[in-house]
């Protein structure tokens, strides 16, 4: 059973950054792409470089679809879908995520 655990106050995120939160003992990448409550939340490893790095990869825009680009090999995936845009067979999980009165939320 899933439930809504706090990871930070949404101020915490710069606009068109992400951050890393430890999640039920797993790496949630959290990304904000705007100055706003807009947010996305996706495993933080890179299943190609299998390293925990996408928090602090680049967020690009793509056929009008957010993507972050991973910071080691570049690589980009979906923030909504978690699908890689170079390799069709990969997609990393997503995370609901929500602010609830100035608090970042994970559904997990």
């Amino acid at each position: 059973m899933s439930k809504w655990i706090n990871v930070c106050q949404l101020n915490d995120i710069t606009p068109n950054t992400g951050v890393c939160a430890l999640v039920n003992g797993k790496q949630v990448a959290i990304f904000r792409p705007r100055d706003n409550e807009e947010l996305f939340a996706i495993d933080n490893m890179d299943p190609f470089a299998k390293s925990n790095v996408l928090s602090r990869g680049l967020i690009c825009e793509h056929d009008e679809q957010l993507w972050v680009a991973s910071p080691l090999k570049k690589q980009r995936f979906n923030l909504s879908t978690g699908q890689c845009l170079e390799n069709d067979i990969v997609s990393l999980a997503t995370y609901k995520v929500r602010v609830n009165k100035e608090v970042v939320e994970i559904n997990a």
